[in-house]
């Protein structure tokens, strides 16, 4: 990977608590077919009814817990003028996109090479999907993915659609699911993440992965929460004697898509578009812990001086036109990482908006900078993949353009 630039860069716009079913690891038993009697004698049960009856079951529990998140988010925040309207605004805007979410959730749920809630720890939210290419002959780098949704409302579906898109270039994405508020605070949500990363690390190869080519990825609040991970565990082999299950050495590189990284500048903003104060508060473990989980305040202190050679080189991408989480916030992440040392680059995307990074450009299918410019250094040292990325079909369009267009205007992000 060439070295960091130390330097800014503006792209230009571009128009154009039900436990879901567990996977297991994979073995070599074969499953025994249930019997059941016709009028020839005993008989196996077509396995494809099995699997099918086996997906409903898995669509029910994942629809039920993502109610349950929609109704939590509801009781935190109050009904009021402001929440109605956002509500409705959110329910126009999926909506609008619905074309794009329902093939996503076809694959989602019906590929096979989607392995889906496989479990990483003892609760119920520790599980992730795993995203595999369809050759996995050779072992394939993986992006570690932490999804964002306010610290409430985060779920590892929600990165189906990048999951999707990487697996077509030959890239394993493992999307983390962690406690959200009210089951867990944020220390829950860091240890959580930790806990997923190591456990990818460590069972990677058994699903294709190469785990010497290991990435990390966080969007919105996963990348604070993602963030907040690396420096927790940078901090730990800091301390001689701290048991670690990974390394940051372990992770090639870190990208961190429209976060938030020093919260003491962000409590009246989130206070003013509704994350109210109290709750907020309450998610980070009161005002006194906002210092310990603001990672561009965090990344000076002195114990983490000797971790810092050793931390990953870390991109950081935010659109110019975000309301949600300010740019500025990626900003001043970037300039403390590089006075501390660390190996930094902001990429500034303009006119994006929070959400047409990560989801409306992704729909549109075509070119999109951003993905491109992940799968350019997932695969900056491997020719023969740079080669298959220079000559790869454009991504298909989800959505038309006129319902993007749409969406776009009225989401409440």
């Amino acid at each position: 990977m060439g070295a960091l630039s130390g330097r800014r860069r503006m792209l230009p716009s571009r128009d154009v608590d039900a436990q879901p079913m567990t996977e297991s690891f994979p073995n070599n038993h074969r499953e025994k077919h249930r019997r059941f009697v016709g009028k020839n004698g005993p008989r196996p049960r077509p396995a494809r009814q099995h699997s099918l009856r086996r997906d409903i079951g898995h669509v029910a529990a994942e629809t039920y817990l993502i109610t349950r998140l929609a109704f939590t988010l509801l009781r935190y925040l109050g009904i009021g003028y402001r929440w109605i309207t956002q509500l409705l605004a959110l329910g126009c805007y999926a909506m609008l996109l619905m074309p794009g979410f329902l093939q996503v959730a076809y694959y989602y749920y019906l590929s096979g090479k989607v392995k889906r809630s496989i479990a990483y720890g003892d609760q119920p939210r520790n599980r992730l999907d795993l995203y595999l290419p369809a050759d996995i002959s050779e072992p394939k780098p993986v992006l570690i993915f932490v999804t964002g949704g306010a610290w409430i409302i985060g779920y590892k579906a929600w990165g189906s659609l990048l999951g999707l898109q990487l697996a077509e270039r030959g890239i394993i994405v493992a999307c983390i699911d962690y406690r959200n508020f009210p089951q867990g605070t944020i220390s829950d949500m860091v240890n959580d993440t930790s806990q997923g990363i190591s456990f990818v690390i460590s069972n990677i190869a058994s699903y294709g992965g190469d785990p010497n080519r290991i990435y990390l990825m966080g969007q919105s609040a996963g990348a604070h929460i993602s963030s907040c991970a690396l420096l927790d565990q940078a901090t730990r082999e800091s301390r001689k004697g701290d048991n670690v299950s990974w390394s940051i050495s372990q992770i090639k590189a870190y990208f961190g898509l429209s976060g938030g990284y020093n919260l003491m500048d962000l409590v009246d903003h989130f206070h003013n578009r509704g994350l109210y104060r109290s709750i907020f508060l309450s998610i980070m473990e009161g005002e006194q812990s906002l210092k310990k989980f603001s990672p561009q305040m965090k990344i000076r202190d002195p114990c983490l001086k000797s971790s810092i050679p050793h931390l990953p080189p870390i991109f950081l991408f935010h659109g110019n036109a975000d309301y949600s989480i300010p740019s500025v916030a990626s900003e001043r992440f970037a300039d403390a990482l590089k006075k501390a040392g660390a190996r930094a680059e902001m990429i500034l995307y303009e006119g994006k908006t929070h959400t047409d990074l990560f989801l409306q450009d992704p729909l549109r299918g075509g070119k999109d900078d951003l993905f491109d410019h992940i799968v350019a250094i997932v695969h900056s040292n491997d020719s023969d993949a740079l080669s298959k990325d220079a000559t790869a079909p454009p991504r298909r369009r989800f959505v038309p353009e006129i319902l993007l267009k749409l969406a776009r205007k009225i989401s409440p992000f």
